[in-house]
């Protein structure tokens, strides 16, 4: 373990020395002393200056030369371009996946330590006591435990990946003090004192996937939401708030156009047009559109059956919103576009790919683009890709090989419940026998305090979350018209608690995942790496260099008792417990279908009953339709699409609610009211896109979130409120087509049209007071901003840490519902919440043809070139070359660096 050195202590002693404001200065009128304060001041600052730039470029990286580093057999050559972003080419796979720790430990290491200690539960260890809550969560969740009986299951070969890969994480980390690492490590000790730095492990790695499928956990908050709301609302509003999705309208990814059916048979004789690399994949010939086709939806645990103390929803809700903003907060707008369009449609007459994952953004991004190569391509050496990649973690998650490319998109599978759990006399009880409530105790080390031990207890179904006190009890009673008082329903001992049964807490298969799509070569290897890749369930889309595109869900899948998961079950009525997974063969599936493009924006897969059941709460299909109609229109047309196209759809910022809106509300009389006809005309001369300098797109989205507000908000009970995007365009769409609803009556409004005048009078006011009072100076990009914060320290409270380590704030175009998805939360404000996290477009008739964004740079260190030289870019909408070919990465190269064994 690395320590910090007496020159460490010495230069925080000194920073804090400086940061420190002195006292006791007495200040005089005359000239001489005024020009010694003077002095005084610029002597501070430039102490200042020459210790903050000492300790700032102490962490950079070597990047140009030779470099020794022990356990390699034979050199390794690192190509970074004018981004920062490195080519790794190495003889063996081992020596691969060990030069690809150095590197991410070079650029990123403390990102990855910090990532390390959230998936642990050992942020206390760092910040304090502040962070007990989070550590006892995730302790809670068991992130770490689940990790290493991932990792004690892996196969030879990966193990040995993961064990190279650490191996030069801890190559880097030799005899580097903290402040030789990263600045973070310095500011942290002027709060916490010195840090240990442990050596990186296999775990370490495999535990950030548990991360990674958190922040894509589907549904949890819609089922707490919907569980506080049954409790208040009646049938007929619940089917208001939660409508059915409009397959006559939307796009499913299986049919790809509004209305269409699933196709019934994707077989062999269908594909075979077209030439194929490699074996065909096993079972085409008997492939249908997803496997067993379900039954009618089930009616399961109703709302009654299920019902919750709002009180401990709300707790729980909190505590998922205090978790590090690094693990992302849910959201309608957490999603991601993907589609493929087959050489039919393109001027090359091969596919083109394109991906942009939506998540919460941070600093560095969540994204590091890498690529791997071995110098010959082999079985033991089979990797040649490149693509985007998690630090902390060998291989490529998203990007292309020699032969193929593929991108990802969240599947929005419902793989996540909550379970109310009966407990007696330390038993849980369940109708097939009584089990013992699993407990087991754990301590927290604290940053300068004792470290302090924690209980944590849990059932078959998974750890408790939440206990339910009396209410409960109450709750159920009133609602089944059992008393659970009765001597036959037990004791009054008898108590409840609410446990999370995830997917993610069973050990998986998506560490080998990763590098069985890196290595594979035709669509038969890629399913078979995809039948692999477990948890998060995504939707993946795949091109290969012979033509053939393709789409596969994958994932573990419960398949469901009697209860849907759309509010708790009972952990005491076996019949409501998941009932095993669905089989892979049987998850939806495409090739090569006759329209020649397939299209993912977390919309459903396949209308009810046309494939197995996946879940059923998904994207509204906003973005699904809008980029559909844009592939269609050019199909129509006649125009072959080319990557720049590509990346026009990308940054489509029409507003999908604007067509529904703005008819309505320039029909609303004035009364002779300025405001209104000043709105009016400005919505009249709206294009209805996003634009982030469009003075109507900022007085439309104020006056969606007022609408919002005083129809919706209103009249649902605390701690629930409409945080915008499709689903509540979709609300209010709806809404305006029943100008009599009882959700446009309020205090002194009845109907539609009152409705709509108050809002747009106060919407217009909000404006006004938010952009001043001209609206020709009005711009959304302005509410809109992006501020890019740092995932540890960005949101400490203390301004000199936020603005050594966040960036912006950005204007951005785009909006929630939006293609270009520059999510924000109606319940809260305008600030960008959500984002395309990264851009890429995969030209598979020439990879050098191919181009990509990352939302802040390479680096992790603060004030490195490449810690945010690529936002602006990004923000802009502008993709960066995406060099591959040998030749292109060394045209390419700005820096090499040799690593010597």
């Amino acid at each position: 373990m690395a320590a910090p050195d007496a020159q460490d202590e010495k230069e925080s002693s000194a920073l804090l020395k400086v940061l420190r404001p002195t006292s006791g200065s007495i200040l005089s009128v005359s000239a001489r002393v005024l020009l010694r304060i003077i002095a005084g001041v610029l002597i501070l600052a430039v102490i200042l200056a020459l210790v903050g730039l000492f300790l700032v470029r102490r962490s950079f990286p070597t990047t140009d030369g030779e470099i020794s580093l022990p356990g390699l057999d034979a050199p390794v050559t690192v190509h970074r371009d004018e981004s920062g972003v490195p080519t790794i080419e190495a003889e063996t796979a081992h020596d691969l996946f060990l030069a690809q720790g150095f590197v991410h430990a070079q650029d990123r290491f403390w990102e990855m330590d910090f990532r390390r200690h959230v998936t642990s539960g050992r942020l206390s260890e760092l910040f304090g006591e502040s962070q007990l809550g989070t550590d006892t969560f995730i302790r809670t969740l068991g992130w770490r435990k689940v990790a290493e009986q991932e990792v004690k299951k892996l196969d030879k070969t990966s193990l040995g990946y993961y064990e190279a890969y650490a191996d030069g994480v801890n190559a880097y980390l030799k005899d580097k003090s903290p402040t030789e690492l990263s600045l973070e490590y310095a500011v942290l000790g002027l709060e916490t004192g010195s840090t240990e730095v442990e050596k990186w492990t296999p775990v370490d790695s495999v535990a950030w996937l548990k991360a990674m499928a958190w922040d894509l956990r589907s549904n949890l908050e819609d089922e707490i939401d919907r569980s506080i709301l049954i409790s208040e609302l009646t049938d007929e509003q619940m089917s208001d708030l939660y409508p059915d999705y409009p397959y006559a309208t939307r796009p499913t990814i299986l049919g790809g156009r509004a209305g269409d059916k699933a196709p019934k048979d994707r077989s062999g004789d269908d594909v075979e047009q077209k030439p194929r690399v490699g074996d065909r994949a096993r079972g085409d010939d008997e492939t249908r559109a997803g496997g067993t086709v379900t039954e009618a939806p089930r009616t399961g645990n109703t709302a009654t059956e299920a019902a919750v103390p709002t009180a401990a929803l709300l707790e729980l809700r909190n505590t998922l919103i205090s978790l590090p903003p690094m693990l992302g907060q849910n959201s309608d707008d957490i999603g991601s576009n993907s589609w493929v369009i087959s050489g039919e449609h393109t001027n090359t007459g091969r596919p083109l790919l394109s991906n942009d994952p939506h998540l919460a953004p941070a600093m560095p991004s969540v994204w590091y683009q890498v690529g791997l190569r071995c110098k010959k391509v082999t079985d033991e050496c089979p990797f040649d890709v490149t693509g985007f990649s998690f630090s902390g973690l060998p291989g490529v998650v998203i990007g292309h090989n020699q032969s193929i490319a593929w991108g990802l998109t969240n599947l929005g599978a419902d793989v996540t419940d909550l379970v109310v759990e009966k407990i007696r006399d330390g038993k849980v009880i369940h109708d097939d026998g009584d089990e013992p409530l699993q407990v087991r105790k754990e301590t927290i080390e604290v940053a300068g305090e004792e470290p302090r031990e924690i209980t944590i207890r849990s059932t078959r179904n998974g750890p408790l979350v939440s206990k339910l006190d009396g209410t409960y009890r109450k709750a159920l009673d009133a609602t089944t018209g059992v008393d659970s008082q009765d001597p036959k329903s037990g004791p009054a001992e008898e108590h409840y608690g609410l446990a999370l049964d995830w997917t993610a807490l069973r050990p998986g298969t998506t560490a080998s995942a990763v590098f069985a799509i890196n290595k594979a070569t035709n669509w038969q290897e890629f399913r078979h790496a995809a039948s692999l890749f477990d948890v998060p369930s995504q939707n993946l889309v795949y091109a290969d260099v012979a033509g053939n595109i393709g789409y596969q869900a994958p994932g573990m899948i419960p398949r469901r008792g009697k209860a849907d998961g759309t509010v708790p079950r009972r952990g005491w009525k076996s019949d409501e417990d998941w009932q095993g997974w669905v089989d892979f063969e049987d998850l939806p599936h495409l090739y090569n279908p006759d329209r020649g493009w397939i299209v993912t924006a977390n919309n459903p897969v396949a209308a009810p009953g046309e494939t197995v059941q996946l879940g059923g709460d998904f994207d509204y299909g906003d973005r699904a339709r809008r980029i559909t109609k844009r592939i269609k229109d050019a199909v129509d047309e006649g125009r072959k699409l080319r990557p720049m196209d590509m990346a026009e759809i990308q940054d489509d910022d029409q507003n999908p609610f604007a067509a529904k809106l703005v008819p309505e509300a320039v029909k609303i009389h004035s009364h002779g009211d300025e405001d209104i006809l000043e709105a009016k005309k400005l919505l009249k001369s709206w294009n209805g896109f996003d634009s982030a300098n469009s003075a109507g797109a900022a007085y439309f989205n104020v006056l969606t979130k007022t609408l919002l507000e005083q129809t919706i908000s209103s009249k649902l009970p605390d701690g629930v409120s409409p945080s915008g995007g499709s689903r509540w365009h979709l609300v209010l769409a709806e809404l305006l087509e029943d100008p009599d609803s009882t959700w446009w009556t309020s205090k002194g409004v009845e109907g539609r049209d009152e409705a709509l005048r108050k809002a747009m009078k106060t919407a217009w006011a909000e404006t006004e007071d938010l952009l001043g009072p001209e609206p020709v100076t009005w711009r959304w990009g302005i509410l809109h901003r992006l501020t890019i914060r740092n995932a540890s320290l960005g949101e400490s409270g203390i301004t000199p840490v936020e603005k050594l380590f966040n960036r912006g704030p950005y204007e951005v175009s785009g909006g929630s519902g939006v293609v270009h998805a520059t999510g924000w939360d109606a319940s809260v404000g305008y600030e960008t919440n959500w984002v395309p996290s990264m851009r890429q477009t995969v030209d598979l008739s020439n990879f050098d043809a191919s181009n990509w964004i990352n939302l802040t740079g390479a680096s992790g260190h603060a004030f490195h070139r490449h810690y945010d030289d690529q936002t602006n870019d990004w923000a802009a909408n502008v993709n960066r070359p995406w060099p591959y070919s040998k030749q292109a990465v060394a045209a390419a190269a700005e820096d090499t660096i040799t690593l010597e064994p």
